[in-house]
């Protein structure tokens, strides 16, 4: 731990996206030297980084030679070459989460193999190859309306999911490999996050409820603490321990699951590191996700995830119909709200639904922090000049 806090060791981060922004700005409270990888030179993690490095992580050239200039590698996005980071944890790099985690979860597939390989509660689901396969067991009526599909691979940020109710849905069907499940009936939706250190040490954070935008597939808003039971509290998170424990995960890791309307807890999906559900445990807990994920990597002791207050937060998206250089508008409305705090990413181009932000409230009354984070919602918009 020493060495450290001495200035001894570089992490090096694959993406440089507002996660990657937010992990820097925890390493840069201990001057931990960070350094990123990613293709876009106006990325938001550049300006913040010891050392921006434009390329392309997905690459495996690309990924091992910047390794080799680090000490510690880890991702704030799951699509990246994992052969390379092979490579580089046998030349003794220390790469967080493993290559073996990554390829788990980065194909929903897998994922959801080993959910049920380990007997971890989740929903049913059946693997299909394409679109025409699909529409083969819809005929063969081993596929019934409703049910949703999500793309094995490269789905993220409401993409590649699509939610289909009937014949006239097909058109919104994808044609690639993907998970069939039957819609499930949900009373809510929760994560759990949760840091594992080398000791096999874990730290679990407040569970959160999120909401999601139905258009967008995107949380739209999240609570902290959740609206749950203690019943439900304590399966959710044995499940979330169970699930890292399984992994051997060392970092942070954001398990979402279902709540369902007979009481039932199931895994929805998991992130092997910082994730929007936890955007909030930068002002309302003593640790953030940030410094968990951090201190889990580095080999330090993990830090406490009691809550400071109950928080809401909500993500600020690009509105409707704006493409093009960013526009905040009505912001004052955020800096007028007490507890309120605004995090603007630093992305220059909007887009519909693109992630450009976050404002999380912070109070004593969750009813009264979520009226109040509906108003700014419905006020704050992400335009285009």
């Amino acid at each position: 731990m020493e060495e450290v806090l001495s200035g001894g060791t570089r992490i090096g981060i694959l993406g440089g996206g507002q996660l990657g922004k937010m992990f820097i700005q925890a390493a840069s409270q201990l001057d931990i030297y960070c350094a990123i990888l990613d293709p876009n030179p106006q990325c938001p993690a550049a300006p913040l980084a010891n050392n921006y490095v434009q390329g392309d992580f997905s690459k495996y050239e690309d990924v091992l030679k910047f390794g080799e200039c680090a000490d510690v590698i880890t991702i704030e996005i799951e699509n990246v070459n994992t052969d390379a980071l092979k490579v580089l944890r046998d030349q003794g790099k220390r790469v967080h989460p493993s290559p073996e985690v990554i390829e788990t979860i980065k194909d929903k597939g897998n994922q959801k193999n080993f959910y049920r390989d380990n007997n971890i509660h989740t929903s049913d689901f059946t693997i299909y190859p394409n679109g025409p396969s699909i529409l083969e067991g819809l005929g063969q009526g081993l596929i019934n309306y409703p049910f949703v599909q999500k793309a094995c691979r490269e789905g993220y940020d409401g993409r590649g999911v699509a939610v289909i109710r009937g014949e006239n849905d097909l058109k919104k069907l994808l044609n690639t490999e993907s998970i069939i499940e039957p819609i499930v009936d949900i009373d809510r939706e929760v994560a759990v996050i949760l840091s594992r250190n080398e000791k096999g040490e874990i730290n679990v954070f407040p569970i959160v409820e999120m909401e999601f935008s139905p258009e967008a597939n995107l949380v739209e808003l999240l609570v902290s603490p959740a609206r749950i039971d203690s019943e439900k509290e304590e399966k959710a998170i044995s499940l979330g321990k169970k699930v890292v424990e399984s992994l051997e995960l060392i970092g942070l890791i954001a398990v979402e699951m279902f709540v369902t309307k007979s009481g039932e807890i199931l895994v929805n999906e998991s992130a092997p590191r910082p994730h929007n559900s936890g955007h909030h445990t930068i002002e309302a807990n003593v640790s953030s996700q940030y410094e968990q994920h951090l201190r889990a990597i580095t080999g330090m002791p993990l830090g406490s995830c009691n809550p400071v207050s109950p928080a809401v937060m909500i993500n600020v998206l690009g509105s409707e119909g704006f493409s093009g250089d960013v526009v905040y508008k009505n912001a004052e409305e955020v800096l007028n709200t007490p507890g309120a705090h605004f995090h603007i990413y630093g992305k220059k181009q909007t887009k519909p639904f693109r992630k450009m932000g976050h404002i999380t409230i912070c109070g004593n009354d969750v009813e009264s922090l979520i009226e109040r984070g509906k108003q700014l919602k419905n006020l704050v918009r992400v335009e285009a000049n």
